[in-house]
């Protein structure tokens, strides 16, 4: 009796020179469960790698809402600062209008760099799109 008994399945197989009495049936369909468990695990990857984006951008935009709230603390004040500074040589209102006019240009030139800085965001699973090319690849031709 063959040490490779069909009671104890080994991890790595029958030896090649034994194989030979499966048929191509069989073969076909072992390698489509193997590539079946592939595209599963390529799943799998994809959404953890998501999972993990998302998490670290989720806790960095609530870090950066804390810090825009400070921040229009710290402007609102620094504003009323500035115009009642600038109502002492001026009228109230133009003093004003002094200020409201420098935010305008701040919020300008934030609105154009941060649309700017958004083009440059991609948000496709970059190591994942690599190595599903790589198993079509292979897919295309399992033996080289």
């Amino acid at each position: 009796m063959s040490m490779w008994s069909h009671d104890e399945p080994s991890a790595a197989g029958p030896p090649l020179n034994e194989r030979g009495d499966e048929s191509v049936g069989q073969l076909v369909r072992e390698i489509s469960g193997d590539m079946s468990t592939l595209f599963r695990k390529e799943i799998e990857l994809l959404r953890a790698e998501l999972k993990d984006e998302a998490g670290k951008a989720g806790k960095g935009a609530g870090m950066l809402g804390g810090a825009g709230f400070a921040g229009a603390m710290v402007a609102t004040f620094a504003s009323l600062a500035a115009v009642f500074g600038l109502a002492r040589v001026m009228a109230g209102g133009w003093a004003a209008l002094i200020v409201t006019g420098v935010w305008l240009v701040i919020g300008i030139v934030l609105y154009l760099t941060g649309r700017n800085r958004l083009r440059d965001v991609s948000p496709k699973p970059e190591r994942t799109v690599e190595t599903l090319k790589e198993d079509a690849q292979w897919a295309r031709h399992p033996t080289r």
